[in-house]
């Protein structure tokens, strides 16, 4: 049975012409790269690191096909680190174990270790916590990989040892670099026209491993004459947004989606909407999300909006898929349009904050109902006013505890049905003022 983990010294050569192209075009030091500027440019953190001799553990956070895999690598070569390289899915406490082992026997004869952990947000947090000792007594140097948000899949003692690497998506610039690159390699020219070639570099959505293995497969065509979009389309599929929805694309997008519709752009709103559409989500739950955000955000300025997310996706629920996602995306672009206020939302979180800060208070004793005799001599309902008796309706009572000073919450913005409460509010706080 193969082993778990690789190292730089165990894999025989293969002859070039039968390696994959990705793997041909593997960069032999870090110039090479292409991309990641933010990480590798002349004034960037590894940059700095190397030149200054001190290189620390690294978490490379970032979308599958960006070179985190080539960037650990070429650390060990450029630090004169043994690289060895595991996976976490595949990898578990005993294969942990010979990897520290053979790192510590390695150590003692004078050579460090660059241990590159692929998947490190699979390891539980005992394999994690694993890591710790071996990290502080410089054992190990460790490089780990991770298509999701550290901060939310990796130990805080993991975290605090570490630096975090944000590698970010190929843009069409370097993809475009990197197909120059594989025709060089190749020794031909792909045989597709300006939009065919453009729309190859879209397929790949950012990851450059995937746009080498789709040249690869356009190569091996042996098209003389040059291909337009259609026939491109029709002869390779389109790469799967990268789309998690139990994971960080998840909750980027619903973000995304939630500040476009707050943000009054319904273009940019159903974008998003569509996106995690594709991806797969589950329409109830953005029929769920579209309804808090009508309740968060436009609240009293249109409260016919909650009643349209509602309706939308009762719709939705009788339709099914697809035709009911039209009566989301409807709802979407009218929240998007409708005038916004957050006040109500405002008001419910200071009320719930001064719940918290009055603690028992109790009500004022004239608001309190006395239905035995002994509540009435208390003083329960004693001066409450009724306010239907009042010649305009309002008897301007307090209804405070009396110890609390009366607070403002409700503050309504001057935007849609929004103002004509805040007429009313002003009107009954005149009368109130009046009666004082």
């Amino acid at each position: 049975m193969a082993d778990l983990f690789s190292d730089q010294d165990a894999a025989p050569e293969v002859d070039s012409a039968h390696r994959p192209l990705a793997d041909r075009l593997r960069p032999q030091t870090l110039s090479e790269v292409i991309g990641q500027q933010k990480v590798l440019g002349s004034d960037a953190p590894l940059t700095v690191m190397l030149a200054s001799g001190a290189l620390s553990s690294l978490i490379f956070w970032g979308p599958p096909g960006v070179g985190k895999t080539t960037i650990a690598r070429l650390l060990a070569d450029e630090t004169d680190l043994h690289f060895v390289q595991i996976n976490a899915i595949f990898s578990g406490v005993p294969e942990l174990r010979k990897v520290f082992e053979a790192a510590r026997i390695r150590r003692q004869n004078g050579q460090g270790t660059l241990l590159f952990v692929d998947e490190i947000h699979r390891f539980n947090k005992a394999q994690q916590d694993g890591f710790l000792p071996h990290m502080e007594d410089g054992t190990i140097l460790l490089v780990g990989a991770t298509t999701e948000n550290p901060s939310f899949e990796l130990n805080a003692a993991v975290m605090s040892r570490a630096q975090v690497m944000v590698l970010e998506r190929l843009p069409l610039s370097d993809l475009e670099r990197l197909a120059q690159r594989a025709e060089q390699e190749l020794d031909r020219a792909l045989p597709l026209d300006g939009e065919a070639r453009e729309a190859l570099l879209e397929m790949a959505d950012g990851d450059g491993r995937a746009l080498l293995n789709l040249i690869e497969q356009v190569a091996a065509w042996k098209e003389e004459a040059k291909l337009g979009k259609a026939t491109l389309a029709t002869r390779l599929a389109r790469r799967a947004a990268q789309y998690d929805k139990g994971g960080d694309a998840h909750y980027n997008l619903i973000s995304a989606l939630h500040k476009s519709v707050r943000g009054s752009d319904p273009d940019a709103a159903l974008y998003w909407f569509a996106r995690m559409l594709e991806g797969g989500e589950d329409p109830r739950y953005l029929a769920r999300r579209i309804t808090r955000m009508a309740v968060e955000d436009i609240g009293l300025a249109d409260p016919q909006a909650q009643a349209v997310c509602l309706q939308s996706w009762e719709t939705y629920e009788r339709l099914g898929s697809p035709e009911g996602e039209l009566a989301l995306a409807q709802a979407v672009t009218y929240l998007a349009l409708a005038p916004k206020s957050n006040a109500a939302y405002v008001a419910y979180k200071g009320a719930r904050r001064s719940a918290r800060e009055t603690g028992s208070e109790p009500p004022p004793k004239h608001i309190l109902n006395a239905p035995t005799k002994m509540m009435k001599e208390q003083g329960y309902g004693a001066g409450y006013a009724y306010d239907h008796d009042a010649e305009d309706g309002f008897s301007g009572q307090n209804y405070f505890p009396e110890t609390m000073q009366r607070p403002v919450l409700y503050a309504p913005v001057e935007r849609g049905y929004e103002r004509e409460l805040k007429k009313r509010l002003d009107y009954f706080t005149k009368l109130r003022l009046k009666r004082d």
